[in-house]
């Protein structure tokens, strides 16, 4: 669900309302005559006495140091849009309103409190209000937010061959997150070619499901990870986060809890894109699967030359993980 994400500009600081801007807020509370410089930078709801919306008409500020206080915020909530402060950043009175169904704005300052109350039940606040001086903090958090909203382009690759290529070090990511049909890493040879590897949520007669698994191919390879970046499998350890992608293109932020590196059979597979090659070394067993373009899983062993599979392509390259527009060649 994508989260509304408000800015506190609180003295005033051209450079938060410009970042606010570049960032993708959906609006920045400023004092009381600053509305119209706000809008000579770019065009944002305001939060002012002056602005769209005006504090103590279209939104209140309840802070919460009682259960009367949630029951205030839920009443409140029924009429308009709430800002919620918690002593000491509580996250239990975030988790009471939100399973009372309450849509209300959480007032963090920095990017893990824009995390958690993000992620709170599952369902995480209405939205935000980012209260930080720092311009690199809220560009991290606006970054973060926006990107665990975001959609991938995926495209269907048309199977050209699959073969042994010998023994390798490949990598198990184990995630904290449980997937399901369609869902896992995208993981590529080059990092602007990435094939969407399945995790291993389907049942197999010979080995239990482990859908919060994605064994996702050899050490070189890259994967996608929140912030638009790729990183080696192999620099993978526990508490990084990677990118879960479905077929319909829907990211989500998965923890990293164990990386296993292991020596096992590999399969080059090899594909094309309207005239466009890729590639990805994935171990050699039943359990590895890619997603076909309806979402359902199909093991390496079993693919065909002009069978179909998801990946996601781009332009250019990437330095130390980063997009760049350059002449560069990968194969």
């Amino acid at each position: 669900m994508r989260k509304t994400i408000w800015v506190q500009v609180d003295p005033w600081d051209k450079k938060l309302v410009t970042t606010a801007l570049e960032g993708g807020a959906d609006a920045v509370m400023v004092p009381k005559g600053y509305t119209a410089k706000v809008r000579e930078l770019g065009r944002i709801t305001t939060i002012a006495e002056d602005g769209d919306i005006v504090p103590g008409q279209g939104v209140v500020c309840i802070t919460v140091n009682s259960q009367a206080d949630e029951e205030a915020i839920v009443s409140a909530a029924a009429r308009g849009r709430v800002i919620v402060e918690t002593p000491d950043w509580s996250i239990i009175p975030l988790e009471n309103l939100i399973a009372k169904r309450a849509e209300v704005v959480a007032r963090v300052c920095s990017a893990d409190e824009a995390k958690t109350a993000a992620g709170v039940l599952e369902h995480g606040v209405w939205g935000v209000l980012v209260a930080t001086r720092d311009a690199a903090e809220l560009k991290k958090i606006l970054t973060m937010l926006r990107a665990g909203n975001a959609k991938t382009s995926l495209v269907p690759v048309t199977i050209e061959e699959v073969r042994s290529v010998g023994m390798g070090d490949r990598v198990c990511v184990d995630t904290c997150t449980q997937m399901g049909m369609g869902e896992g890493m995208l993981v590529g040879n080059a990092s602007s070619a990435l094939f969407l590897v399945h995790a291993e949520s389907v049942e197999n007669p010979y080995v239990a499901p482990r859908p919060f698994r994605v064994n996702a191919g050899a050490v070189h390879a890259y994967t996608r990870v929140p912030g638009d970046k790729t990183r080696y499998l192999s620099e993978l350890c526990a508490g990084d986060e990677v990118m879960v992608v479905n077929h319909e293109g829907r990211t989500d932020t998965a923890v990293v809890g164990r990386v296993k590196i292991e020596r096992r059979p590999l399969l080059m597979v090899l594909a094309s894109h309207e005239g466009r090659r890729l590639s990805v070394i994935l171990q050699n067993a039943e359990t590895i699967r890619l997603v076909k373009t309806d979402g359902s899983p199909v093991s390496v062993v079993a693919l065909s030359p002009k069978d179909q599979v998801l990946a996601s392509l781009e332009q250019g390259g990437r330095h130390f993980g980063h997009k760049i527009v350059e002449t560069i060649t990968e194969k």
